[in-house]
């Protein structure tokens, strides 16, 4: 949970609300729900056969090692971005206090988050427990403390806290459909790594029983924790207040009078940034590894350190990663956009696939799917209306003048994974044939 609540909300909801006003907080539940989908997909693919581990595993049985190699790299390209996103966050963050360059901290963070990486692996997962702790209750003092402030009728310095706040500045949809259709592109960005639970819960000791309770509950909580969140913010805070280059909550918090707290929020979004960068880092590295040791990345990517750590695939990810330092040097403005526009569609890309192989799946493999116990629910007509919601969410971006760059270079990238694939097939099908020769 705390793994998917970050920088998407913390910061991204700022420039969310700036394009839809009030309307975001439906564009938050309509994409949690598709998400949640998406989930139930997801959970009985892998509850289907004994042995998925990974996106990659279930794309190959059902789409092809095209498909599976594409998709691989894709999901580390997509936590690769998410990263970058995190990184650029902090350098935003750290200006709260300090008048330096936002890609100062950046760098700083990296090098940081780096060596911890290369020494031990072994409080990971402690550490970040306690930052995702520490997130959910930053989330839930905010919501409790706007039902207190709701309830009292608090006056602050934008006026009185009530829910009128959510409507009373040019309604629900101030800048239109066209505002709140923008604004689906942030909002995509804020639930990625919500499938890491499907994933997680496959390797415990009862999937059977863990996996259905997960995606249950924990996509439904993190749209309570999402809308609860905005609609908090937007009473205490009319949206006309908010602007994207800082962070709602901690512009929140400042307005209710409690400079230290806001001080506080700050330094909690800080480390939730870089928690969630710090988790990029571990991630892509161990996706790189396995990438790997499946054979579809260099061998040198499989090798581990004396921490048995996979030093150079750490390594190769934070020199990507640190991309995202750079950009924040050279267009700080226009830095975070780029990348969470980019991870955005990359993970629409996961996310699609998921969908595609839950619709081979029940097509060609009935038998399973009759002896599913978890059965995602109104499929695949819902597989269909999600697949037609994410492509229209990628015209949209088309459309739009700020994300339309970013997504005509990301098929780029898809081009680049298919030539690459093709020359691994054709060097495979070399190497194969003189052996077939002798063999005869």
């Amino acid at each position: 949970m705390g793994g998917t609540i970050g920088t998407g909300l913390f910061l991204g909801s700022g420039k969310a609300i700036q394009l839809a006003g009030p309307s975001i907080i439906f564009a938050y539940f309509l994409v949690g729900i598709a998400v949640f989908f998406v989930m139930r997909a997801l959970g009985e693919l892998l509850l289907s056969k004994a042995g998925y581990q990974s996106f990659t595993d279930i794309a190959e049985d059902y789409l092809g090692p095209r498909a599976a190699f594409v998709t691989g790299w894709t999901y580390w390209f997509c936590w690769i971005m998410t990263a970058m996103a995190d990184v650029i966050a902090v350098g935003v963050y750290v200006q709260y206090w300090f008048d330096i360059p936002q890609w100062v901290p950046a760098v700083i963070c990296l090098i940081i988050l780096l060596g911890l990486n290369l020494l031990t692996v072994k409080n990971f997962g402690e550490l970040e427990f306690w930052f995702a702790l520490i997130k959910v209750v930053t989330i839930l003092v905010l919501i409790a403390l706007g039902v207190v402030l709701l309830v009292i009728g608090f006056k602050t310095d934008a006026g009185t806290v009530t829910a009128k706040n959510i409507w009373g500045h040019g309604g629900l949809f101030p800048n239109g459909i066209q505002g709140f259709l923008l604004s689906f592109q942030m909002v995509v960005f804020a639930y990625v790594g919500v499938e890491l639970v499907g994933v997680s819960a496959a390797e415990t000791s009862n999937p059977e029983k863990n996996i259905p309770s997960a995606i249950n509950k924990i996509p439904l909580r993190i749209l309570f924790f999402y809308v609860g969140a905005l609609v908090a913010l937007l009473c205490i805070n009319p949206w006309t207040g908010l602007t994207p280059a800082e962070s709602p909550f901690v512009k929140t918090f400042s307005l209710v009078g409690i400079p230290i707290a806001a001080g506080i929020i700050n330094f909690v979004v800080l480390t939730s940034a870089a928690s969630a960068c710090n988790s990029g880092m571990f991630s892509t590295s161990r996706i790189l590894y396995n990438l790997s040791k499946n054979d579809q990345a260099p061998s040198r990517m499989a090798q581990l350190n004396k921490n048995h750590v996979p030093g150079n695939a750490l390594l190769v990810s934070t020199l990507v990663i640190s991309v995202g330092a750079l950009l924040s040097k050279l267009i700080p403005g226009q830095a975070f956009g780029i990348v969470t526009t980019i991870s955005a569609i990359c993970f629409i890309w996961v996310w699609g696939v998921v969908l595609v192989c839950h619709i081979r799946y029940k097509r060609t493999r009935p038998e399973l799917q009759a002896k599913s116990k978890f059965k995602a629910p109104f499929t695949p007509f819902v597989n269909y209306a999600v697949l037609v919601m994410f492509a229209a969410i990628l015209l949209i971006m088309l459309f739009a003048e700020e994300t339309r760059p970013a997504l005509l270079l990301t098929p780029l990238w898809f081009i680049l994974l298919f030539v690459l694939h093709a020359i691994r097939k054709r060097k495979g099908q070399a190497t194969h044939a003189p052996l077939e020769q002798t063999h005869q």
